[in-house]
């Protein structure tokens, strides 16, 4: 279990770090592997952390991610892209993975 949950830190930090830089190609559809991954792994666990509408975003993200760069935006849209929601969403369970493995680690110990 501790190896899955590294593996999906490193996905998520991977995801982050390509959403940061906008980048796309190769390295859009590395993320989008490794994060279907994550979440086929974990489907229990991210799904008591996402809101209904997060839950929707991430699948409709993982669905077409090319969708979420470079989208000029409508007028009643924000002017922030629309991969700025998904980043944050994944910041979030970078957070949570790591805290969740930071505490089972520290239990263990024990």
């Amino acid at each position: 279990d501790e190896k899955d949950t590294l593996q999906s830190i490193s996905a998520l930090k991977s995801a982050v770090t390509v959403l940061s830089k906008h980048n796309g190609g190769a390295a859009l559809l590395d993320m989008q592997a490794a994060l279907r991954s994550t979440f086929h792994t974990h489907q229990e666990k991210i799904s008591g952390m996402l809101s209904a509408k997060e839950s929707k975003t991430v699948q409709s993200f993982l669905q077409s991610p090319e969708d979420y760069f470079d989208a000029e935006p409508t007028f009643k849209q924000s002017y922030a892209p629309q991969s700025g929601e998904i980043f944050g969403i994944l910041k979030n369970m970078l957070s949570t993975f790591e805290a969740d493995l930071s505490q089972a680690q520290k239990d263990e110990m024990q």
